[in-house]
C-alpha cells in the first residue's frame, strides 16, 4: 500500500513538473527549440554592467541615471543614457530631442543589443563603415539622445530563466498594451497571455517610469524599437489609418528614406494597425503622438525570421549566426544615425537659423495667423519664427497708422458738420 501510494505521488509529482514546463503550450524544455546564443548575446546583468563602464568612461558625452518605482510589491527599474556635447556654451534649447526606447518585450534581446551598439558609436568608441566621424560629430552637437536600452529588465530576466517567448513584465502585463491611449480594447483575436493591458492604464512601474521620462524630456523624435519582423510603423497602432496634416506627411517622408537606405525597400511602411495585420491598442507610440505631441512618432521591427516556428521564439526574434547578428546591428545603427542627421530637417530645422526650436511651430499655424505668443504643441509658451516678421510688423504699423488717420479724420468731419449745424442755426432768414 505505502509502496502504491509512494508511486502516485511520484508520477503526480513528475506530471507537475512536466506541466511547470509547458506555458501556454509552449515546452521550454524542449530541445529542438533554439537556446539563447551566448556567445552572441550579453546577459542582461553583463549589458548593464557594460553600459556603465562605457559612461564612466566617456562623461564628457554621455551620463546615466536608474529610475525605480513600484506599486502593490512590485518594483522595476529602467536604466537611461543621455548623449550630449555638454557645454555651458551650448543652449540645449536650441537642439532637437530624441527618446529611444529598447527591450519593451523580453524576448527581443537584439533590441538591447542595437541599443549598446548605438551607445558605443556615440561615445566615440566604436564606428560604422562609410560614416565620416567629422561630420556624424557636426551632426551630434546638434542633439541630445536619451536611449532606455532594456526597458523590461524583470520580462528579461524571465526570458534567460527559461521562458523564451515571454514578452510581458514581471507581473504578466503587455508594457506596450499599458499606455492610456484607446487603452483595454480586445480585438477578435485578442490573446489574453500575450497583450495583457493590465488592470489600468499606466498601472505598470515601467510605463509609469517612461510617461515621467517623455514627458519631462518633450522629445521631438521617438522611436519605439521592437523585433518579430522587418518594419517602418508611425501611428495609428489602434486604428488602420494614419493621422491626417503635414505631420503624416513628413513620418512618411522620413521612413520612406530609411526603407531605401537601410532596408533596401523591403520593410513595410505605414500605420501599425494598417500594416501588421492587427490592431494594438494602448501602444506606446500613439501615446507619444496623441498626448505627448512628439512631432515624429515611429515604431520599428529590426528583424524578424518568418521561416521559425512561432514556439521557437528566440529563433524567430533574434538572429543565431554572427553574421546575421553583425549585420542588423550595423545596419540598424546607420538607419539611426540617419534619422539624426535627416530628422532635423525633415522637422524643419535649418542649421545656422537664428530661430531655436522653442520658437519652431508649424507653417500651417504660421499661415493661420498666429503671429502672437501663443501655447504650442509642446505645452510651453512659444513664439513665432522671426522669418518674415520684420515686414509683417512693417505692415502692421502702417495698417495702424492708417486706421489711426483714418478715425482722426472721421472724428474731425464730424466735428465740423456739428459746428457747421450750430452756427447756421444761429442766422437770420
Amino acid at each position: 500500500m505505502g509502496s502504491l501510494a509512494s508511486c502516485s505521488f511520484l508520477l503526480l509529482f513528475l506530471g507537475l513538473l512536466q506541466l511547470s514546463s509547458l506555458i501556454n503550450g509552449r515546452n521550454l524544455s524542449d530541445p529542438s527549440f533554439t537556446p539563447i546564443r551566448h556567445d552572441l548575446y550579453h546577459s542582461s546583468e553583463a549589458l548593464i554592467k557594460e553600459i556603465k563602464a562605457l559612461v564612466g568612461r566617456h562623461p564628457e558625452r554621455l551620463s546615466m541615471e536608474a529610475i525605480r518605482t513600484g506599486n502593490k510589491g512590485y518594483y522595476a527599474e529602467v536604466l537611461v543614457v543621455t548623449y550630449g556635447h555638454f557645454s555651458k556654451e551650448i543652449n540645449d534649447s536650441s537642439k532637437i530631442r530624441i527618446l529611444l526606447s529598447f527591450g519593451q518585450h523580453g524576448r527581443e534581446l537584439i533590441t538591447s543589443e542595437v541599443a549598446f551598439r548605438l551607445l558605443s558609436i556615440l561615445s566615440g568608441e566604436k564606428s560604422i563603415p562609410k560614416i565620416d566621424p567629422i561630420s556624424l560629430n557636426r551632426t551630434l552637437e546638434k542633439l541630445v539622445i536619451k536611449v532606455v536600452p532594456m526597458e523590461n529588465l524583470s520580462g528579461r530576466r524571465l526570458v534567460e530563466a527559461g521562458d523564451l517567448c515571454e514578452r510581458r513584465n514581471g507581473r504578466g502585463v503587455d508594457l506596450n498594451r499599458n499606455w492610456s491611449v484607446d487603452w483595454g480594447k480586445k480585438e477578435k483575436d485578442y490573446d489574453p497571455y500575450e497583450e495583457n493591458p493590465g488592470v489600468a492604464p499606466f498601472s505598470e512601474p515601467e510605463t509609469q517610469i517612461m510617461r515621467k521620462i517623455s514627458k519631462s524630456f518633450n522629445p521631438h523624435i521617438w522611436v519605439n524599437v521592437h523585433s518579430g519582423m522587418e518594419a517602418l510603423f508611425m501611428p495609428y497602432d489602434h486604428r488602420n489609418t494614419t493621422p491626417d496634416g503635414s505631420s503624416s506627411d513628413i513620418m512618411r517622408m522620413m521612413l520612406k528614406d530609411l526603407n531605401h537606405l537601410h532596408c533596401h525597400d523591403r520593410c513595410s511602411i505605414g500605420s501599425g494597425g494598417g500594416s501588421v495585420g492587427y490592431l494594438a491598442h494602448g501602444t506606446a507610440t500613439d501615446y507619444m503622438y496623441d498626448i505627448v505631441k512628439v512631432p515624429m512618432a515611429f515604431t520599428f521591427e529590426i528583424y524578424g525570421d518568418v521561416e521559425a516556428s512561432s514556439k521557437d521564439c528566440f529563433k524567430m526574434f533574434n538572429p543565431i549566426d554572427l553574421s546575421t547578428f553583425n549585420r542588423v546591428l550595423n545596419n540598424w545603427c546607420a538607419a539611426f544615425l540617419t534619422i539624426f542627421q535627416k530628422g532635423p530637417h525633415h522637422l524643419g530645422f535649418i542649421s545656422g537659423s537664428s530661430a531655436n526650436l522653442q520658437e519652431w511651430i508649424s507653417i500651417n499655424d504660421y499661415l493661420d495667423g498666429y503671429l502672437m505668443e501663443r501655447s504650442s504643441r509642446y505645452g510651453k509658451k512659444k513664439e513665432v519664427l522671426e522669418l518674415g516678421m520684420q515686414e509683417i510688423r512693417t505692415y502692421f504699423r502702417l495698417f495702424l497708422l492708417s486706421s489711426v488717420l483714418l478715425l482722426f479724420m472721421f472724428c474731425s468731419r464730424i466735428s465740423k458738420a456739428k459746428y457747421s449745424r450750430s452756427v447756421v442755426s444761429g442766422m437770420p432768414f
